[in-house]
């Protein structure tokens, strides 16, 4: 197999052709491999790369042989590195492989290295001090989002099909908004954090990949959806499976239509012609499209502050159990400016603050399960405005503390935290095109565990306004 030829598939694509016998791994990997040394020193998105596992691959398996990366956070692979985008963490090797890391061996696919974070996942930006900024494909001056930016990056370059990624805030969503892929958020308790990891940021965050194709992230949710006994959270299992629903019509859906942010932010220009882009395209498609003002049953201020509260309040622990276990002191020379700012925050914060954030959060989730309750479908830009130039994110960085920190990220991306508070499913769909060759994502939410809407709604999309011919100017099949 040919690099040019490589690029052109998806993984469920890839792992077809190893099953006829017309590629093996081997040939896949490398072509990984090639594809890499092509791209990553334009975009910085791998920041570490080995051979693959010399265990028997399971053709079978839904990805089997099918090239892999994980993000440099959250999941655990045996004897690799995980160092968190920080100097506190350098040289941190895993002792076992999570649980997640497991189901995606089981699923066929083969991990070759990891991707670039923010310090800590603790941005929407991927620009950690400890690797450098990531770049974005499409133009190496702007950001590729975060906190998997450099998961976005490597897929959107045609490294690999898909790969891992978190969000905790809209880091799955946010990065495959900036470089033009498919981002699907899960429920909450769809996927496992453990074992050594209890809930992500007192059940916020939640981890699945990014992809070029609706029908991979799809398969990837089928893989990795089981959860270990005694999980704090556990979303049931539909009776069917993901994949299926990529092929089904989802009906004529109520689809709410919010413009403005919870904040008050109004898209920009290219941003509002692609949302008015997108309502049309539903309409066309036979979908009742209107506009809809969901709310968070609390204030924008209390919102931001509770989860200012919860991020910062977590990351103490993260903090102090990293410096204990490396013997480095917790300083500006070992963590960057603002993340030390949101671990004094962190330590701030009272039970009672902890516990009255916690109670937003339960507000939060109970007003968003009302409106779903009368909509299917909630429409929205993934951001306001086109990705940022590299350097904007962090200016002023020095004067900041937890609170605007966590204000700073969510005005950034204020369309995707409610997905997160309220633990609901929500994907990023690369609907339209700037008048510069920007990808535009478009946000879709729907109700509690109602993945399979998203799903059947993003396949119908993607056959009525296909993105997979659209390439980046840093592309590896160039």
């Amino acid at each position: 197999m040919q690099l040019h030829e490589y690029v052109q598939y998806d993984g469920l694509g890839l792992a077809e052709l190893l099953r006829q016998g017309q590629v093996s791994a081997a040939q896949l990997q490398a072509c990984a491999l090639q594809a890499l040394e092509a791209v990553n020193p334009r975009i910085n998105a791998v920041i570490e790369h080995w051979p693959a596992d010399s265990l028997p691959i399971n053709a079978d398996a839904p990805f089997a042989g099918v090239p892999f990366l994980i993000k440099d956070i959250a999941v655990a692979m045996a004897g690799k590195k995980m160092e968190m985008g920080s100097r506190l963490a350098a040289g941190h090797v895993s002792s076992e492989d999570s649980f997640l890391m497991t189901q995606f061996r089981h699923a066929g696919l083969v991990t070759i290295g990891r991707t670039t974070t923010p310090e800590m996942a603790f941005a929407t930006t991927t620009e950690a001090v400890l690797y450098g900024a990531t770049r974005n494909p499409w133009d190496v001056s702007l950001s590729a989002g975060g906190s998997s930016g450099g998961a976005a990056a490597a897929v959107a370059a045609g490294v690999v099909p898909l790969a891992h990624a978190t969000d905790a805030a809209g880091s799955i969503r946010v990065p495959a908004a900036s470089t033009g892929l498919f981002g699907l958020k899960p429920s909450r308790g769809r996927v496992s954090n453990g074992p050594a990891m209890d809930e992500i940021f007192s059940g916020l965050g939640v981890q699945l990949g990014v992809s070029r194709s609706v029908r991979d992230s799809a398969a990837l949710l089928d893989a990795v959806q089981a959860v270990m006994p005694s999980e704090p959270y556990n979303t049931a299992a539909p009776g069917h499976n993901w994949l299926s629903q990529v092929g089904m019509a989802p009906g004529r859906l109520r689809i709410g239509v919010m413009r403005d942010a919870l904040d008050g932010q109004r898209p920009d220009v290219e941003t509002g012609k692609a949302l008015d882009d997108s309502v049309r395209l539903l309409e066309s498609l036979g979908h009742h499209v209107e506009e809809a003002a969901p709310g968070l049953g609390v204030s924008w201020e209390t919102f931001v502050l509770a989860n200012a509260r919860i991020w910062c309040a977590n990351l103490v622990g993260w903090i102090d159990g990293l410096s204990q276990e490396s013997g480095r002191a917790i300083s500006l020379a070992t963590l960057e400016p603002a993340t030390l700012a949101c671990y004094h925050y962190g330590q701030a914060v009272s039970a009672v603050e902890f516990v009255a954030a916690l109670d937003v959060r339960n507000t939060v989730t109970r007003q968003a399960g009302a409106f779903f309750a009368q909509c299917d479908v909630l429409l929205s830009p993934t951001l306001p405005s086109l990705p940022w130039p590299l350097g904007r994110y962090a200016e002023n960085e020095t004067s900041v503390d937890g609170l605007a920190w966590t204000a700073r990220l969510f005005q950034h991306s204020p369309y995707t935290p409610l997905a997160n508070v309220a633990g609901l499913p929500a994907m990023s769909v690369p609907l339209a095109m700037s008048g510069d060759g920007l990808p535009i994502g478009m946000q879709f939410m729907a109700g509690l565990g109602r993945e399979g809407c998203l799903l059947r709604l993003a396949a119908q999309l993607e056959r009525a306004a296909p993105w997979a011919h659209r390439r980046p100017a840093v592309w590896a099949g160039a």
